[in-house]
């Protein structure tokens, strides 16, 4: 290492602001100005050119405005008119909230966030999301915090070589030139909190984002305390390193994190696992109950259980993080010893199987088995994570286990662009901003003429083209390339020319390259004369994807064919700027992964906001969203299977050359093609409603945060006595377990019967001494298949109806409103909180067969 030198003392140099506009530090610290119009407006206004070169950061930008600069801004009544606006728009904002009154307080936590694109703490679609989640709980003045981890690095910057390589790059984040502050004790001094790792003690501190009214906590390990690199480097790159650096960044994100809301006096009353990554906060959870409530292992897990929501968004099991049982061992063996419980009660929390010790460590089932409150993100992931998580519920058919589905949204306001949103000032009702996420609000789009829409489109997709052009012939003089190849790219793309846009990370399941497969084809539709077709598509893969680096390079190669350089563009650095460019600019929005296998997919819904349709596999929320969104569906709602991809390159093509293509060019008596536009109004219409993360985050209320706030107010009166109890009664019921069993199952003495006619369903069950109420009987009635299994099959609860010693009967009359060959079956479950959505997986339950 060569010689360095470190300063013998450090201090921060703040922008001196005329007295006139003393308040731009604070309008630059709130991140209310990413998706408020007046406030960007005003810092655009104040210098252009050093919004544009700091990277639409004001933080860093009023550190580069000249004082003359700001001075005359100072002295200029126009500007001085914005300035105001802004400070009145923020204290409007902030002054109305009303959410440091609720008695309810959510924790939700997730490894990344894509707030800005000066604040490269996010990789992708997960950490976009965090940050749509985030500003939709401040526009709904919900009380929530965040936390999260502050990368020194960020996540990679891809570089293409002349090959067409990704190549990676990582960037130092300058966190004091950033919209991101310390955290500051009441004595003046930064709070740090710290973690015990066998590798010494790991002091965290604690840096705070003001995402309008809504706080988020990072937790930074790049600090004088520690020592040693190892320690230093815990938050130096997200998703960066090996097992050791994630399981590391896995117990500052979940145990530091908690410990900081701790030191800062928070007391969540909810805890949201945005993923597995943070679920170690559980275990910091039941240790802290332990020592502070003086509750056991079972009723510690029971408590904590209560009151903890898990977000899962990986529809595949390769997507989970599993941790050998050796490296759990040695992270957490002194741990658990400290806190009072064994490692083997840890590690169980963690395994499908609990007794098997060479089992994975998973932070999925940890998350899973520590919450009674549990979601995909579409209807269709919410399917595919019953089935995938199936087995922790053994006894239970796939869509009974208890995994719900909140479908994602976007924050329309952060996604929207100006040139529409001023369409609408025009043409909705003047309070539509507030009102994104209400059906009614959008009923009057049908009343907005075609032209001012068209108008609209068309002007956004020239700043698209030009956005494109000069992104990429900046990229090519980085590299050196020839000025020919400089010049072909400064003409790239023609605004008049339909444009399809591909945008995502280069996962291979996502099927990148699936429109280039019949190329012969492709470049017929490219370079048609009379109906062209171009192309744009960007994304990173991982670092360690070479299967995804190589398609990136298949993609780059192709765009140089002389026959189609200026209608196939990939388009380098994919990032938020990058994508909100395209959603905002493309005609068309092409999706295409495997069915299944995309959880939910949010750049679609960000398109269609936009006015842009899609072109999608039936996945995620296409899945629900296709009938009235105004796009084209690829394939039926059939599983994935390989030869799938050759039928849907030929249903792609074939869709944009007899039906999609010829509508966009279709006859224009006055320029604008109406019923290209009329497709855009059902997709500004149905789509933005009904996707906005506003009516996300309602659901998230409604469904999981309301009612576990409510549970865990019970769970934890009188000292947590219900969490007693039910530890308790939790024993008692397995101990007796192996002698409840079915006595006599009757569904009546007739094998035909018509519709509408009573059928008796009554099932005696000796109890072993439980009472009925510690039990749930029901018959599952349903169709029966060629297998001779039940099928869309229904669950009724059954009451008890009469005593006979320890036996008991339970039973009602059932009418069946459906004809064919129907069945029954009766099973008795622990009666665990009353409510199956909220079933533990070593909830008990046997069938009469």
């Amino acid at each position: 290492m060569s010689f360095q030198i470190r300063p013998h003392k450090e201090f921060l140099v703040q922008p001196a602001l005329p007295p006139e506009l003393y308040r731009l530090s604070e309008l630059a610290y709130n991140l209310l100005w990413v998706w408020e119009p007046n406030l960007r407006g005003m810092f655009r206004r104040l210098d252009p050119i050093a919004w544009r070169h700091s990277g639409h950061n004001p933080v860093l930008m009023l550190g580069q405005v000249p004082q003359a600069s700001l001075a005359k801004a100072a002295a200029d009544t126009r500007f001085l008119s914005l300035y105001k606006k802004a400070c009145e728009r923020l204290d409007a904002y902030m002054d109305s909230s009303t959410a440091a009154q609720s008695d309810k307080l959510i924790a939700y936590f997730s490894m990344e966030y894509g707030l800005a694109e000066c604040l490269p703490v996010y990789s992708g679609g997960l950490g976009v999301l965090s940050g749509d989640h985030l500003k939709a709980s401040s526009d709904l003045d919900l009380p929530l915090v965040g936390v999260g981890l502050l990368y020194q690095k960020g996540y990679l910057r891809q570089y293409l070589n002349q090959d067409g390589w990704q190549i990676e790059k990582s960037v130092e984040n300058d966190f004091y030139t950033l919209p991101i502050r310390p955290v500051l004790q009441p004595d003046g001094s930064e709070l740090i909190v710290s973690v015990n790792l066998p590798t010494g003690v790991a002091h965290i501190k604690a840096w705070i984002i003001q995402v309008g009214r809504v706080r988020l906590f990072l937790l930074d390990t790049n600090i004088p305390q520690n020592p040693s690199p190892e320690l230093r480097n815990i938050t130096d790159q997200l998703y960066g390193g090996d097992s050791d650096t994630r399981i590391r960044q896995e117990i500052v994100l979940g145990i530091g994190g908690l410990r900081v809301l701790g030191a800062l006096g928070l007391k969540p009353t909810v805890f949201h696992m945005n993923e597995g990554h943070s679920a170690f906060l559980a275990v910091e959870r039941i240790r802290l109950i332990m020592a502070n409530d003086g509750l056991n292992f079972d009723e510690a897990v029971e408590a904590i259980r209560a009151n903890s929501v898990f977000t899962t968004h990986t529809p595949v099991p390769a997507g989970i993080d599993l941790f050998d049982p050796g490296l759990l061992h040695y992270y957490f063996q002194a741990y658990c010893a400290s806190a009072g419980f064994s490692f083997d009660a840890l590690a169980g929390l963690g395994r499908r199987h609990p007794n098997d010790g060479g089992e994975h460590f998973s932070m999925a089932v940890l998350a899973i088995k520590t919450s009674c409150w549990r979601n995909g993100v579409s209807a269709l992931h919410g399917e595919v994570s019953r089935e995938m998580w199936q087995d922790l519920w053994p006894q239970l058919p796939p869509r009974e286990v208890p995994i719900t589905s909140v479908t994602n949204g976007v924050h329309v306001s952060t996604w929207l662009n100006g040139d529409l949103a001023s369409v609408y000032d025009n043409f909705l009702q003047p309070d539509w901003r507030e009102n994104t996420e209400n059906k009614s609000t959008w009923d009057l789009i049908d009343d907005i003429p075609a032209e001012e829409i068209w108008e609209a489109h068309k002007k956004r997709k020239r700043q698209l083209i030009t956005f494109v052009r000069s992104r990429a012939t900046a990229a090519a003089t980085l590299r050196k390339s020839s000025p020919t190849d400089i010049r072909r790219l400064s003409d790239i793309l023609d605004p008049d020319v339909f444009t399809i846009g591909f945008a995502r990370r280069f996962a291979t399941y996502k099927r990148a390259t699936l429109i280039f497969k019949d190329l012969p084809r492709l470049k017929r539709l490219l370079t048609n004369n009379r109906m062209p077709v171009q192309i744009l598509v960007s994304g990173k893969a991982h670092p360690k994807d070479i299967p995804g680096k190589t398609l990136i390079r298949e993609i780059v190669q192709l765009s140089r064919d002389p026959e189609i350089s200026r209608r196939l563009v990939f388009v380098e650095d994919y990032s938020m700027q990058v994508a909100r460019e395209l959603v905002q600019g493309v005609d068309l929005w092409l999706n295409n992964p495997r069915r299944g296998e995309e959880a939910c997919g949010t750049s679609g819904m960000k398109a269609a906001l936009n006015g842009n349709p899609n072109l999608s596999v039936l996945d995620g929320w296409y899945d629900e969203a296709y009938e009235t969104s105004g796009g084209w569906a690829i394939g039926d709602r059939e599983p994935y299977s390989e030869d799938q991809d050759e039928m849907h390159t030929a249903a792609v093509l074939s869709l944009l050359e007899n039906e999609i293509v010829p509508l966009y060019y279709s006859a224009r008596a006055d320029e604008v093609p109406h019923e290209w536009v009329r497709r855009m109004k059902l997709s500004l219409k149905n789509v933005t409603p009904q996707y906005d993360a506003k009516r996300m985050l309602n659901e998230y209320s409604s469904l999981l945060y309301n009612p576990a706030h409510d549970l865990a107010a019970d769970i934890a009166a009188k000292n947590f006595q219900a969490a007693k109890t039910l530890a308790v009664w939790d024993k008692q019921v397995h101990e007796v377990w192996n002698r409840v069993r079915f006595v006599e199952v009757d569904g009546g003495p007739v094998s035909t019967i018509q519709t509408g006619k009573a059928l008796p369903l009554r099932a005696t069950i000796e109890l072993a001494g439980l009472k009925p109420e510690d039990v749930r009987v029901e018959a599952v009635v349903g169709r029966i298949d060629a297998d001779g299994n039940l099928e869309d099959s229904a669950v009724i609860a059954l009451p008890v109806i009469e005593q006979q010693g320890t036996a008991f009967s339970f039973g009602r009359e059932y009418s069946p409103l459906q004809t064919g060959r129907l069945g029954f079956a009766f099973r008795i479950s622990s009666n665990h909180y009353r409510d199956p959505l909220t079933r533990p997986t070593n909830a008990l339950l046997k069938w009469s067969d």
